[in-house]
């Protein structure tokens, strides 16, 4: 049987009035499908990834990120690694509206804009951290460089192109709704636009007002005309680190990322479902994800000395791990979240660790 822990964990808490934001360095590299920027922050360490973030449609690094990066529990995170926080192709603050005509780049090409950006930084590996079309981008990446992505953090991945019923439906909704809503549906569950909540209100008026709405639109065009990564569970095509899977109950990908899951070798796959977060958990709950980051970091053998935070109140999270023969990176953890029960996961047989509050 394997050993069940219970471990006591303290209260979540946002950045402290005394904590000083790191310095940001922007850059911009020419690649063969146009120029792309990125913002550093922290200096590489030594035997370390970099942190790589890539951002949804509808957003930027900052509207995306921000409020994860820099939530109190994450510093112990970014002390120990540098980041990398990529913007698509206009999408960057300021950036001017493309021309009439514009061939936006294909989800695939904006993956194989990645490997310019590392050369440039003369970085290594990564670990990927995307959200919808950015954890495609990043997931297309580590398919075709699978040796320089240690791994994944997948935020509403969609692995699957859309279908005729899918582009029927999207269709429909074009002639009803614009542009901006159809983007605001994509990101966010149908319950929280509904209750038009203060987060909701916001991005609204953001992606509406946006002064690179055409440049946005180009993004969506390109993000629903993606490929299917054709990923299978024991075949040739399959991301070969390890991965954690992230979806807000209710959430507009859930069923994607269900399936995605079915996928993927569950040796080395993680599947966290967050109760309570909705369509953009990195936004709602960033304490819960930034606890689930640090588990999904020890397992890849950092941060050993981490001290556990808050994951969940009145919840149960249940954590899975199977420890790998030589005890080295290759540990896999499954983590699932319901605010129902504490049932444990189907999963490979190991250590199995109780984490609730």
């Amino acid at each position: 049987m394997a050993e069940l822990q219970e471990v006591q964990i303290t209260e979540e808490k946002p950045l402290l009035p005394g904590q000083t934001l790191e310095a940001a360095k922007t850059h911009s590299v020419e690649t063969p499908y146009g120029s792309v920027t990125f913002t550093v922050y922290g200096t590489p360490k030594p035997k370390r990834p970099a942190i790589f973030t890539y951002h949804d449609v509808g957003l930027n690094y900052k509207s995306c990120f921000q409020p994860l990066f820099q939530f109190g529990d994450m510093q112990e995170i970014i002390q120990n690694f540098v980041r990398v926080h990529v913007d698509a192709p206009g999408m960057e603050e300021g950036a001017p509206v493309f021309p009439l005509g514009y061939q936006y780049p294909s989800l695939d090409q904006l993956a194989d804009m990645i490997p310019c950006i590392l050369q440039y930084l003369n970085f290594s590996t990564i670990i990927g951290v995307g959200v919808g079309a950015g954890a495609y981008i990043l997931s297309r990446y580590a398919l075709s460089h699978p040796d320089s992505v240690e791994g994944l953090v997948l935020i509403n991945i969609d692995p699957n192109a859309k279908g005729w019923m899918d582009w029927a439906a999207h269709k429909l909704t074009g002639l009803t709704s614009s542009i901006p809503e159809m983007i605001l549906g994509h990101l966010f569950s149908q319950e929280e636009i509904s209750g038009n909540s203060e987060l909701i209100q916001k991005y609204r008026n953001t992606i509406t007002h946006a002064p690179n709405l055409e440049n946005i639109e180009l993004y969506w065009n390109s993000y629903n005309n993606r490929r299917d990564l054709n990923l299978e569970r024991g075949g040739e095509i399959t991301l070969k680190c390890p991965v954690m899977l992230v979806v807000g109950d209710q959430a507009p990908h859930e069923d994607a990322v269900v399936e995605c899951n079915s996928k993927l070798d569950p040796t080395q796959t993680s599947f966290l479902k967050m109760a309570d977060s909705g369509g953009q958990p990195q936004l709602t709950q960033p304490g819960k994800l930034t606890e689930a980051f640090k588990y999904f970091l020890q397992g890849m053998g950092y941060m050993a000395s981490s001290c556990m935070t808050r994951l969940s109140r009145s919840r149960t999270a249940s954590l899975t791990s199977a420890a790998s023969i030589d005890g080295n990176r290759s540990r896999s953890r499954t983590l699932s979240q319901s605010s129902e029960s504490g049932t444990l996961p189907s999963g490979p047989p190991g250590h199995t660790m109780e984490v609730s509050c």
